[in-house]
């Protein structure tokens, strides 16, 4: 038929007004022998401008009058469709909303009329009228159908905006219940002498079990069996485990009518690997022993749906009580928050911005948040044990908690959220909850939901919206109750009691609740804008307290540094404004007690914490700079050695920050996986800050005495870890004293300034002060403790000409020039290089005589009931072995491999593999064990805040040394056991390479 152009002008302007995309095809529909009746009514065009996709649903419509049967049936479906508005608006809507619907509707033409009924039990239908809909099922083929017909009614209710998003999800939980039950009517009646040999319950798991189910999502749920009176209970559980094995499949398989969903049943004991039914007896005896903190979380939704449902209420109300005592449970807190985290590091990276349910600021974070409150306050608050999402926030907002307005903005996301999964899964009835990229999909997501003018833009702005908000308070809805039980709340606001509260911390870690409450008091309360910002912060800084090893350390910290600082303008903002900071902060203050001392004696130092740039190491021109600089300003020795000390005790607190945040990791980077990194950034910044130290020092003595020239030209040469760029937190700083006179200098004059500026130094590095002192160990010398402090050059060359041991050659390998005058160093090095590399390598009885003294020194010199398999310096494949072994291949092919000629013990390590001298395995053998040895050593400086060589024994600070190795809360003994295996590995090298075995 010829269309006017006016007319057609006309009609595809509408179309394109009515939200048409393809206003050209769609005017060829109506115009199809089908819709022939319709073509003039403009209340038609209306209805399909209202749905999700009205190109959709005039496809969908004009299929669905192709597949009538015939003209009656064509003509009654048009004629209610023209007469009766709720018939139009579901059945357009879901053809609008769902492809997949319209298919089932194209293949079951007569399914159209499931949509009719428009009486008030049809608003909201429960499990009955749902059994009844599926009554006359009697194989998986026939339950499809009529699954996706009580599927339609569900959909048009939901489009249609009759039910919200949790009554439509509470509706797909009832369908799901009686499409369970007909599955085991159909199992049963294909195999009555099982049914007769057992009782099974069917338990639902997730969000079935929780009555907030979504359109196709795996239907959790666990199967309980007993024997039925009489039967033999093996016999029992055989059948059992063939009818639930049949339900599964009845619900899972792809027919000819497609599938329904998958039954998943891994949540039970064991997951996949346990018996797929179980005695009640024996769910509770695995409970009992072996169930993880998730797997109680997870039972938070039992419910039971199908089968016997006596046995399954048995179920449910025998471990109720385990479920409850969870939060009892040994590091709850970070077991649930670790769980998540993992969920979270599974998802893709291309996915992760996309992904609805499992991603940051997604379903699961709401949904975990409230069941980590419900776990731990449900113990005594039986009206926060619901299921159900929703229902469970309110409930925690009612009792106080969850503050009311951060639960109105959660419910408001997570509605939000829901409605979106919803639309995204009902479209293609596929289960996903990836948000889609293409734009028409987004659209039509958009318009279900309302959103006309711009439904691209307007979805995206609102699910970002939403996502931030839930990102933003899903952690603080734990922890910001905790401060509203001690602040001064608005009138008609419901606090945390203060026995919650305690819950709530002793949850979390906290050993003293009764204290971090009396601090957490002292920083929120009051009306200042001070504690206005607190209350802000606190609650994430208490998740990151929560997060350590010992959270109690961390809160008295901040309230420490908070006191010192409160007053200042940008202490407060700095950790408010830069993110970065509060957590660094929090990390540092928890992480053990050197940092914080180091903090609280001069605390201006937090503002390193604000970026990456404030905790980078300085090297050492400009340490050195600095420090001379400082000491030029000074009035006298003492307090120019008082200033080049408070500038090392900064730098070892940006050390420590540095090094514990990187071992932590942070929010936005993860903790550094290379250890030897960390080590190596740990030697040279320590190294590198005593060698400035000790320059300035030097400085200070020499000007305070004799103005600008010493009467002796002074060097300070490293020894051991100073001379390897190797020290610790808590190492001593080895060093041999050289001096040499200047012209016309009387050399007993020349000895005494000497003399004098050696005592000197190591006096006023010493003194009793706020800074740590710096302690100067000379016993490496010529003659060791017995011989002189200072000498001469041309007196070291004396005496390693006519009496240097083998012992000091070995020593002489870590030597390096760390201050005083550079040319003298430098000839003390070429004094020395031909005794610690010496032509043609050592003679075998000087190998013989390193392997006695060091045989000697593993039998004299471990700590009387020091365990040697744990002791990180003199123990089994520590650091002893593993260096004494690199020093003797030093001394034995230094002269003719240059690449060993080094102070270092990792170069010197790397150098001997690259020459052959060692095996690749072997060189990274010993390289693991000495960086093991060398974070344990740290570790322990940082956590007890004194020096120490094996693990403490203290549970706290043992975890805490865990936590900064990377080790979990509850693996202390993962950590030992690693500790033990990677030494062995070690002792075995070097019994071979060493000892020669």
């Amino acid at each position: 038929m010829n269309v006017p152009q006016g007319r057609r002008s006309s009609t595809f302007t509408r179309l394109l007004r009515h939200g048409f995309t393809d206003p050209s095809a769609a005017e060829r529909l109506l115009d199809s022998d089908e819709l022939s009746p319709l073509r003039a009514d403009p209340v038609l065009l209306d209805a399909l401008g209202a749905t999700a996709d009205p190109d959709q649903a005039l496809l969908g419509l004009v299929r669905l009058l192709e597949a009538q049967p015939d003209r009656t049936a064509r003509r009654e479906l048009l004629d209610t469709l023209i007469a009766s508005k709720p018939l139009r608006d579901r059945l357009l809507g879901v053809l609008g909303a769902s492809a997949a619907l319209g298919d089932h509707l194209a293949r079951h033409p007569r399914d159209w009329q499931a949509l009719v009924m428009y009486e008030p039990e049809d608003l909201h239908p429960g499990v009955e009228e749902f059994e009844r809909g599926l009554a006359g099922a009697v194989d998986p083929v026939s339950l499809r159908v009529a699954y996706r017909r009580c599927l339609l009614s569900i959909a048009a209710r939901d489009v249609c905006g009759t039910t919200d998003v949790a009554q439509t999800a509470a509706e797909l939980a009832d369908l799901a219940t009686a499409t369970l039950r007909a599955a085991l009517t159909i199992a049963q009646a294909a195999a009555p002498e099982d049914a007769a040999l057992c009782r099974l319950a069917v338990v639902a798991m997730g969000k079935c079990g929780g009555h907030e189910l979504n359109y196709v999502s795996d239907v959790d749920v666990i199967f309980v069996g007993e024997a039925a009176e009489g039967a033999d209970e093996g016999k029992a559980l055989q059948a059992a485990t063939r009818l639930a094995s049949h339900l599964m499949r009845i619900c899972s398989e792809t027919t000819v009518e497609g599938t329904i969903w998958p039954v998943d049943a891994n949540l039970r004991p064991e997951g996949r690997n346990g018996p797929l039914v179980r005695t009640l007896s024996s769910h509770l005896a695995y409970y009992q022993r072996w169930a993880k903190t998730w797997e109680f979380q997870a039972l938070l939704k039992a419910r039971p749906v199908a089968g016997d449902l006596e046995l399954g209420e048995q179920y449910v109300a025998t471990l109720a009580p385990l479920v409850w005592q969870a939060a009892e449970r040994e590091n709850f807190v970070p077991d649930v928050q670790k769980m998540r985290r993992r969920v979270v590091a599974n998802i893709p990276a291309a996915e992760i911005e996309r992904e609805l349910k499992l991603g940051p600021g997604g379903l699961r974070d709401v949904e975990f948040a409230v069941q980590l409150l419900q776990l731990v306050h449900g113990r005594s608050d039986t009206s926060l044990r619901s299921g159900t999402t929703l229902d469970a926030l309110k409930a925690l907002a009612a009792g106080g908690y969850v503050g009311r307005a951060d639960a109105a903005q959660l419910d408001e996301a997570y509605r939000f959220l829901r409605s979106m999964e919803h639309r995204i899964q009902l479209y293609r009835l596929r289960r996903t909850h990836l948000v889609p990229e293409d734009e028409a999909d987004l659209r039509r997501i958009g318009r279900s939901l309302g959103l006309r003018t711009d439904p691209v833009g307007e979805l995206n702005r609102a699910w970002r919206r939403h996502s931030s908000v839930v990102r933003r308070l899903h952690e603080k809805l734990f922890y910001r109750p905790l401060l509203d039980a001690v602040a001064q709340l608005a009138p008609g606001e419901t606090r945390l009691s203060t026995d919650a509260a305690r819950e709530r911390l002793v949850a979390l870690g906290y050993a003293d609740p009764a204290a971090a409450l009396r601090h957490l008091e002292a920083l929120a309360s009051g009306v200042t804008r001070k504690a206005a910002i607190q209350r802000t912060l606190l609650p994430v800084l208490l998740g990151w307290f929560a997060d350590s090893a010992d959270p109690d350390a961390g809160l008295l910290g901040f309230r420490k540094v908070s006191d010192a600082l409160g007053k200042t303008p940008w202490y407060l903002r700095l950790l408010r404004d830069e993110g970065a900071a509060a957590q660094n902060l929090a990390r540092v203050l928890s992480a053990g007690r050197l940092a914080p001392d180091l903090l609280m004696r001069a605390p201006e130092a937090v503002a390193l914490l604000g970026g990456p740039s404030g905790l980078e190491p300085r090297d050492r021109g400009h340490l050195e700079q600095e420090i001379l600089a400082a000491v030029g300003r000074a009035d006298g020795g003492e307090q120019a050695v008082t200033a080049a000390r408070g500038v090392r005790r900064r730098e070892l607190f940006r050390t420590a920050a540095a090094d514990i945040v990187a071992s932590y990791g942070t929010e936005e980077s993860p903790a550094e996986a290379d250890a030897g990194a960390l080590v190596d950034r740990v030697g040279n910044a320590v190294s590198d800050l005593t060698a400035a130290t000790i320059a300035g020092a030097l400085r200070a003595v020499v000007r305070d005495g004799w103005g600008d020239e010493l009467p002796t030209r002074f060097a300070v040469i490293g020894m051991g870890r100073f001379g390897g760029h190797e020290l610790g937190y808590g190492s001593d700083a080895d060093v041999v004293f050289v001096h040499e006179p200047r012209d016309g200098v009387d050399e007993q004059e020349a000895a005494e300034a000497a003399n004098t500026v050696v005592a000197e130094m190591r006096r006023l590095l010493q003194l009793p002060s706020l800074d740590p002192p710096l302690l100067i160990d000379a016993d490496l010398r010529p003659e060791g403790k017995t011989g002189p402090l200072v000498r001469t050059l041309k007196s070291y060359e004396a005496y390693y000409r006519r009496w240097s041991l083998v012992w000091e050659s070995q020593a002489l390998l870590r030597a390096e020039p760390v201050a005083g005058d550079e040319d003298l160093g430098r000839r003390f090095i070429e004094l020395i290089d031909p005794l610690r590399f010496p032509a043609e390598g050592l003679g075998e009885d000087a190998v013989r005589e390193i392997r006695r003294l060091k045989a000697r020194m593993e039998s004299e010199r471990l700590p009387r009931g020091a365990d040697p398999t744990l002791h990180a310096k003199l123990g089994r494949g520590g650091l002893s072995d593993v260096e004494w072994t690199v020093q003797l291949l030093q001394l034995r092919h230094g002269w003719a491999e240059p690449g060993l000629r080094t102070t270092r013990t990792r170069e010197a390590l790397a150098a001997a593999c690259a020459a052959e001298l060692i095996s690749g395995e072997y060189a990274a053998i010993l390289d693991d064990a000495w960086i093991l040895a060398t974070r344990v050593r740290n570790a322990v400086m940082l956590v007890r805040g004194r020096a120490g060589d094996t693990f403490p024994s203290d549970g706290r600070e043992l975890a805490a040394v865990g936590r900064y190795l990377g080790y979990g809360p509850g693996h202390v003994g993962d950590m030992l056991d690693d500790y033990r295996r990677t030494t062995r590995r070690a002792r075995a090298v070097v019994e071979e390479l060493f000892y020669g075995a």
